[in-house]
């Protein structure tokens, strides 16, 4: 994509922002008054699906994307209502589709607006520590990313649109990496929406276990990924 559609397409993206936001504000949109609320009150969300009925499944499948691309809410919030609401099983299916359908549009974004326009919407501390990725072609790196809590994982979506990664493989290796974390956040809503407190506290007693080494050392195995692209750059 040369740089003169990239920045059209940037500006339309920019355009549309600003409607929305001059829509939004003079006119107080009941719309998205509507979908503010369901994003800041899991209550209120948990009783809307439920009124949904059969149609529940397709909206919080579009929730689940959403979060991803817009980042509204921390993705654990909807993973757990997800168990909460649907059981284990159809809850880890549904988050599922709906985190990969949103990882993959931010996927899509930041490549068809390139890292100029990424580039402005990232902190510069985001930036030091993640900017590598947009050279980055590594498999295993993308898995660890989405394995591990404490990324910035929708963020990261972006710098992976940018990055030599073909698509196939990011949606595949970040599917799997997001899959456990996925898994036990469904586990987690799925015992307490039937009552059992024990098998609950056992789940999140094991996953506290693996999951804090994991998080403390999560720049670590970052800074050696961030090493062996440098090195690798140089040669």
């Amino acid at each position: 994509m040369n740089n003169k559609l990239r920045w059209a397409i940037g500006l339309t993206l920019l355009v549309i922002l600003l409607g929305f936001t001059i829509w939004r504000v003079a006119f107080d949109s009941p719309t998205y008054l509507f979908l503010l609320r369901l994003y800041k009150d899991p209550v209120f969300l948990r009783e809307t699906l439920q009124a949904w009925g059969w149609f529940a499944p397709a909206v919080f499948v579009v929730i689940q994307a959403l979060q991803v691309i817009l980042s509204p809410v921390p993705g654990e919030a909807t993973g757990i209502l997800g168990g909460f609401l649907f059981g284990l099983v159809l809850g880890f299916v549904y988050s599922t589709v709906g985190l990969t359908v949103g990882t993959m549009a931010a996927f899509w974004i930041g490549r068809w607006v390139g890292a100029p326009f990424v580039r402005r919407f990232v902190s510069d501390d985001v930036w030091a520590r993640l900017g590598f990725i947009v050279e980055a072609e590594g498999a295993i790196l993308a898995f660890i990313i989405y394995l591990i809590p404490g990324f910035p994982k929708d963020i990261v979506s972006y710098l992976f649109g940018i990055s030599p990664m073909p698509a196939w493989v990011f949606v595949l290796v970040s599917t799997l990496g997001r899959m456990p974390g996925t898994w036990v956040l469904s586990a987690q809503g799925a015992k307490t929406a039937a009552g059992q407190y024990v098998q609950l506290a056992l789940i999140t007693a094991v996953v506290v276990a693996v999951v804090i080494p994991l998080y403390y050392y999560r720049h670590r195995i970052l800074g050696w990924f961030r090493g062996r692209s440098e090195t690798g750059n140089k040669a």
